[in-house]
């Protein structure tokens, strides 16, 4: 069922793009290597979402999903504001604080946690509309993570 979501979403992104002029709605797919457990390493994968505001700065959203592949698994969802330096159409270094919920399941029990960090990136555009992003972040609860992230500006 997911798969078919996802590929619906794709299918309405290629068709805003070719009508839209200004790309102000970018999203993606990411996957990332983190520190979301108290024992040992994760791994995740994740979407994020976000509105191209003025000045080049930005206004988005991700949600991830995290295993220790040894029972213990977290949901993360955040806000966050970017802001890309120097300024040239919403690419190129970023950083970007956020804040959100982290909800650790382990061993039948929910744990729900503040979400509180600072991150940064940088965001190749591959032609108009597709981009890459190795990014990396630190905060609270989870330490670190490090990833990329592939997505479409439309």
């Amino acid at each position: 069922m997911s798969k078919k979501i996802f590929f619906a979403v794709f299918l309405m992104a290629l068709g805003i793009t070719a009508f839209s002029q200004e790309k102000k709605v970018a999203a993606g797919v990411g996957l990332e290597f983190n520190m979301d457990s108290r024992h040992n390493f994760a791994g995740g994968a994740s979407v994020h979402f976000d509105y191209a505001l003025p000045k080049n700065s930005a206004l988005g959203l991700f949600i991830s999903a995290n295993t220790n592949f040894f029972g213990i698994n977290v949901i993360e969802s955040a806000i966050f504001y970017r802001a890309y330096f120097p300024e040239n159409d919403h690419s190129g270094f970023f950083v970007q604080p956020y804040a959100g919920v982290f909800v650790i399941f382990e061993d039948g029990e929910i744990t729900p946690l503040p979400l509180l960090g600072v991150g940064g990136g940088y965001r190749f555009l591959l032609g108009s509309s597709f981009y890459l992003e190795p990014v990396g972040r630190l905060g609270y609860p989870y330490a670190f993570g490090i990833g990329l992230v592939a997505g479409m500006r439309f």
